[in-house]
């Protein structure tokens, strides 16, 4: 991270408050409610305390991870987040291409500014897509093309039947699709960095609807809205599931007995998630059922909301977590630096949890079990 001046994650957080537009960086920070969730989720992990062990050969640490038997550099994701180029010109691209290089997956939201295909074109690291299913017809057809553009991963989005209460975006008036507004454009000249190049790119659209039949442009507006399929049920899932032939996880669980179903339902894999605090001001935090759900699921528990450091990530590891997907953390250093910014991001976790491995005593992102934390 030579010439950043960022040691931690909220530098990152700071740089990108400083570039960005407040419209824009309350849209990136913002939860649900009076956002008791959002600090919840910090707190929960904060509360959580290591155990180290002592006399153990640390002298070597390896945080490498496999995951759905393919080896990464770490045990960490980055999370599919929409509308990324407001933050940075082609955002999207961005973030894949540094996860790409940082070898880490990284997951396209539906919601996304770059399409399905584009991503694919302009990274060679592992691509996942995230799914919000506005109506079947259109959930088909985004789940062929992602097949047909060779990603490995399907993740359906569980969690927003409706949208969160974003107070934040409420009071901005911040819509979908974003506008240049008198407010936006004096926020763009008091921030010029910024708004350079959200001239030169201009307002992001979904790209995934580009070119869509009027019929499905209705799904569009329906998504801007995030007005998403409320009857979406069980037998959905399973139809899903025969939809899809490659590797299928659900996101947004927040029950273990909801993340036995799913894979009961023939799904791969599950995401513990409140939605990083933006759809419930008043929902747990997911790390509070991880470990129940790690004695009664045998396939693959992945993690998010409130992970920002090195330290949270190694703690979910421990609990039962196989990796834990990070979105606004990796969005600071996008909205701060662009695809270098993300790089640091992801340089900066994997140092915290090299670090984190030789203070505890573990050699190994591997060999962490509850033994390395304080009554779990």
């Amino acid at each position: 991270m030579k010439g950043t001046n960022s040691i931690n994650l909220n530098d990152f957080r700071l740089r990108a408050k400083k570039r960005l537009p407040s419209i824009i960086f309350d849209y990136l920070e913002g939860g649900a409610g009076e956002e008791f969730g959002l600090q919840h989720n910090r707190d929960v992990l904060k509360q959580i305390r290591f155990q180290p062990r002592r006399l153990r050969d640390v002298s070597k640490r390896d945080s490498t991870t496999l995951l759905f038997g393919k080896c990464f550099s770490a045990p960490l994701l980055i999370a599919p987040t929409g509308l990324n180029s407001v933050f940075w010109p082609l955002g999207d691209i961005a973030l894949a291409r540094a996860a790409a290089r940082e070898s880490v997956p990284f997951i396209l939201s539906t919601a996304s500014n770059s399409s399905i295909e584009d991503v694919a074109r302009h990274s060679d690291g592992d691509l996942w897509f995230q799914l919000y299913v506005v109506h079947r017809a259109l959930a088909e057809q985004m789940v062929r093309r992602v097949l047909a553009a060779g990603y490995s991963t399907l993740v359906l989005t569980a969690d927003v039947a409706v949208s969160g209460n974003r107070e934040r975006d409420l009071r901005n008036n911040f819509k979908l699709p974003l506008r240049y507004t008198p407010a936006l454009v004096l926020d763009g000249i008091t921030h010029p960095r910024w708004g350079w190049g959200a001239f030169r790119s201009g307002m992001p659209t979904m790209a995934n609807f580009a070119g869509l039949d009027h019929a499905d442009a209705v799904g569009q507006a329906a998504l801007m809205k995030r007005q998403m399929d409320a009857s979406f049920d069980w037998a959905d899932l399973v139809w899903l599931r025969h939809l899809w032939p490659h590797r299928l996880l659900v996101k947004g669980i927040t029950s273990p007995a909801d993340a036995v179903q799913c894979i009961a339902c023939g799904v791969d894999g599950v995401i513990l998630s409140n939605h990083g605090g933006r759809q419930l001001d008043d929902c747990l935090s997911p790390i509070e059922i991880l470990s129940a759900t790690a004695a009664k699921v045998s396939k693959p528990i992945l993690i998010d909301s409130g992970f920002r450091c090195g330290s949270d990530i190694v703690k979910a590891i421990a609990l039962g977590a196989s990796g834990v997907l990070l979105g606004r953390a990796m969005l600071y250093g996008l909205a701060a630096a662009g695809e270098a910014g993300v790089s640091d991001v992801i340089r900066l976790l994997k140092q915290e949890i090299d670090l984190t491995l030789a203070q505890i005593g573990c050699p190994s992102i591997a060999q962490l079990t509850p033994e390395y934390l304080l009554n779990p």
